[in-house]
């Protein structure tokens, strides 16, 4: 079972030459339908409120097969107005509240037959749950894999010394790190995104990937260095778009049988033909979502025909 922890919330996507649309989305959400589809089974934690958004959420979990092993709140469901350009970039502006409270008591049912924790996005930046998902994964690392995504949104965290004093609280825990080229350039903007990518891995990450567009992806880990080209795609929309790399980059970690605490030294010795396996994999993930509307990820049918 692989778990993963964070917000999930509704994008209501808005542009010039269409109506509203409702989604279902938030990053480490969608990357728990992104594995589920994938094949790899995965329960989700997060908050939602007792109302219709809420119950869109719920629908969409039970519709991927993900377990969802946490009870409505009083509050409203959050939402995320994504607007895109004419190139199909998305904008982002958030209505949301984060916190589960009882979290790290229930660190035992949640964490249960897990092997790998993924966590990141708004849910490890925003106060006052950012604060329980740090001592969850704290308690969970000598038991897990642990995995990160910053996924950083300037819009809800403005201070970037902040943000990067957040996320370097995670990297130390974590196994495997994702970040875009943006999040890195927001985060240290005096050094590339690789230069930062190195000293993440410095700071005890067996693999940190960097996403870059049309560029496509960079990796490094302690065998070397791997950059793989973006595959051709017509591009409807980005959203989603990193949650289905992460989400593929992690189901590859699991088809190398690399998962689970007891495999950490063999995870630190991943060589470049892995990697390089690993990100072809998880880019052509992100094409596939890229190529229609919304966050909207690959099955692993989709993925061997692609």
């Amino acid at each position: 079972m692989l778990t993963v922890i964070g917000e999930t919330l509704i994008d209501e996507v808005v542009s010039d030459t269409a109506s509203m649309r409702a989604h279902v989305g938030g990053s480490p959400m969608n990357v728990a339908v992104g594995l589920a589809r994938l094949g790899h089974p995965a329960q989700f934690v997060g908050r939602y409120g007792d109302d219709d958004y809420g119950r869109m959420i719920r629908k969409h979990l039970r519709d991927n097969s993900v377990p969802f092993p946490v009870e409505p709140d009083g509050a409203p469901t959050s939402v995320a107005t994504a607007r895109l350009d004419p190139a199909g970039g998305a904008s982002y502006d958030f209505r949301l509240v984060w916190e589960l409270p009882d979290l790290p008591e229930r660190k035992d049912s949640l964490l249960d037959g897990t092997t790998l924790l993924h966590t990141g996005s708004i849910a490890t930046m925003l106060s006052p749950g950012a604060d329980d998902v740090l001592a969850l994964v704290t308690a969970a690392h000598p038991l897990v894999t642990v995995t990160y995504d910053p996924n950083c949104r300037p819009t809800i965290i403005r201070d970037p010394a902040f943000a990067r004093e957040q996320a370097e609280r995670f990297v130390v825990l974590a196994d495997v790190v994702k970040a875009s080229d943006e999040d890195l350039a927001w985060l240290y903007p005096d050094r590339t995104p690789e230069q930062s990518a190195r000293a993440w891995l410095d700071a005890g990450a067996a693999v940190v990937v960097v996403t870059r567009g049309s560029k496509g992806p960079w990796g490094v880990c302690r065998a070397g260095e791997v950059s793989v080209p973006a595959p051709s795609t017509s591009v409807v929309d980005t959203v989603g778009a990193g949650d289905s790399f992460m989400a593929a980059l992690l189901g590859s970690l699991v088809d190398l049988e690399l998962d689970g605490a007891h495999r950490r030294d063999e995870l630190r010795r991943i060589n470049l033909g892995q990697l390089t396996g690993m990100l072809q994999y998880a880019a052509r993930a992100a094409a596939i979502t890229v190529s229609r509307a919304g966050a909207n990820p690959p099955t692993r049918e989709e993925m061997i025909h692609s």
